[in-house]
C-alpha cells in the first residue's frame, strides 16, 4: 500500500492541483484531523439508531422469508442475489461518484453528517479501518431503513396467497437490502490487509464482494473512476462507457460546477 499504488502519491502527468493530493497524506494530513474532529456525538447517537433498527428488521424480514420459502422457490432466490448484488453495486457507484465529486461539508446537515467521510477518505484513506462497526455501518442502515420497513409492512399485511405470488420479488427486494446495507463493510475491508477472516478473503478472492487490489484503482489520484464498491462488477464496463465522465461533462455544462472542486480544497488544506 504504498504512493501510486493507493493513488496517495503524485501521478505523472497531472496538473499542481490534482498533484497537491500526494504531498502529504494520512491521519496526519490536516484536512484529514479537521474533518475527522467533524464527527459529532448527535451523529454517533443517530449511527446508533439506525444499525438496531436496521439489524432488527432484518432479522424479522429474515424470518417470514424463510418461514414462506419452498424449494420451488430456490431459482428465483438465486437469481434475487445476482440481480441484487447488480444492482447495489450500480447504486453504490452513483451515491460514491456523488459524494466524491459534488457537494461541500459546509452544506447544511448533509454536509458534515455524509459528505464529509468522503472528503476524509481520499486524504485519509485508512481511516475507514479503524472505524467501529457503528460508524463504518451507521449511515448505510439509515439509507435501508425504509424499503426494510416497507418489507416487513407488507410481509405482515399480506394474504398468504398474495405473499406466495409476491415471494421472488420479496427475496430480490431482500437481497438488494442486505448488498446495500453491507456496502461500507465490504468498502472497509477493501482497505483492511491484515487479520480480515479467511472467508473474507475468499469473496473478495473470488470477487464475489469488492477485492482490495480492485479499489486500488479508484484511489488514484483525481479519483475519478471505479466508484461501485459493492462487488466492483460493473466498474471495468461502466469506464469503458465513459459513463462517470459523461455524467460530469453534462452536469458541469449545465451548472458550471468543477468536479471534485472540494474533495481537492481539503486535499490542499497544510494546517
Amino acid at each position: 500500500m504504498e504512493g501510486a499504488e493507493d493513488g496517495l502519491g503524485p501521478q505523472p502527468g497531472l496538473d499542481e492541483d490534482e498533484a497537491a493530493y500526494g504531498r502529504r497524506w494520512g491521519a496526519q494530513h490536516a484536512g484529514a484531523r479537521e474533518l475527522a474532529a467533524l464527527y459529532s456525538p448527535g451523529k454517533r447517537f443517530q449511527e446508533w439508531c439506525c444499525v438496531v433498527l436496521c439489524f432488527g428488521l432484518i432479522a424479522h424480514n429474515l424470518v417470514h422469508l424463510l418461514l414462506l420459502a419452498r424449494w420451488e422457490h430456490t431459482p428465483f432466490v438465486m437469481l434475487g442475489v445476482v440481480a441484487g448484488a447488480l444492482i447495489a453495486d450500480f447504486l453504490s457507484g452513483l451515491v460514491h461518484w456523488g459524494a466524491d465529486t459534488w457537494g461541500s461539508v459546509e452544506l447544511p446537515i448533509v454536509g458534515k453528517a455524509f459528505i464529509r467521510p468522503f472528503r476524509e477518505h481520499h486524504i485519509d484513506p485508512t481511516a475507514i479501518t479503524r472505524h467501529d462497526f457503528i460508524e463504518t455501518n451507521g449511515d448505510n442502515c439509515l439509507v435501508t431503513l425504509l424499503p426494510l420497513l416497507n418489507m416487513a409492512y407488507q410481509l405482515r399485511t399480506q394474504s398468504p396467497e398474495a405473499l406466495e405470488q409476491l415471494y421472488a420479488w420479496e427475496c430480490f427486494v431482500f437481497c438488494l437490502i442486505i448488498f446495500g446495507t453491507f456496502t461500507n463493510q465490504i468498502h472497509k475491508w477493501s482497505h483492511t490487509y491484515f487479520g480480515l477472516p479467511r472467508w473474507v478473503v475468499l469473496l473478495q478472492d473470488w470477487h464475489v464482494i469488492l477485492p482490495r487490489k480492485h479499489h486500488r484503482i479508484h484511489h488514484v489520484s483525481p479519483h475519478e473512476t471505479y466508484f461501485c464498491i459493492t462487488t466492483g462488477w460493473l466498474n471495468y464496463p461502466l469506464e469503458k462507457m465513459g459513463f462517470w465522465r459523461r455524467l460530469e461533462d453534462l452536469i458541469q455544462g449545465l451548472t458550471g460546477e468543477k468536479p471534485r472542486a472540494d474533495d481537492m480544497k481539503w486535499a490542499q488544506k497544510i494546517k
